[in-house]
């Protein structure tokens, strides 16, 4: 898959979290599949903070700083540092939606850089932007994933009729 395929998908998965996401009840946003599971609200919220501070800091990091030590991050220690369970559920959608179009901006105005540029992480050792952007795309695509498997088991919960007739999840 060219960069330019992987960016051009990163600006339609901005569709697709829209769609998945919008328009969903307090008392939907707010239940858990399993009471160790995220729900809406947390995902959404943990989707815009890896948005600014993960995946496009982590590419310009790798095409414009690869010498400098990399910030640590802590995405699941974010859920309560970053107090996601008291966001608001469409201001969060809403930002997330947001900084996904600032990166696609900034990604298409990107020219002659060298996607091979890497920085040295401490425990995982060398990883080019090339690397980050293509995990940006996985990471997308990981969370679609999750939501849909979050909508179909709050269908499940919501009625006593089965859903086998639907097919295997």
């Amino acid at each position: 898959m060219s960069f330019r395929a992987i960016i051009k998908q990163l600006e339609n998965n901005k569709e697709v979290f829209l769609n998945l996401l919008k328009d969903i009840p307090k008392e939907d946003y707010l239940w858990r599949p399993q009471p160790e599971k995220w729900n809406l609200l947390e995902i959404v919220a943990h989707l815009l903070d890896e948005e600014i501070l993960d995946f496009k800091a982590r590419v310009q990091h790798a095409l414009y700083y690869p010498e400098k030590e990399l910030i640590p991050i802590d995405p699941e220690g974010w859920v309560t540092s970053h107090n996601y369970k008291n966001k608001d559920y469409n201001t969060t959608l809403n930002s997330f939606l947001e900084e996904r179009t600032n990166s696609i901006i900034w990604l298409k105005q990107l020219k002659d850089v060298n996607w091979n540029n890497s920085l040295n992480h401490t425990e995982l050792g060398y990883l080019s932007a090339e690397l980050f952007l293509r995990n940006w795309l996985a990471h997308d695509y990981l969370h679609i994933r999750q939501i849909l498997r979050y909508k179909f088991d709050l269908l499940k919960s919501s009625s006593n009729i089965t859903l086998s007739y639907a097919g295997d999840w």
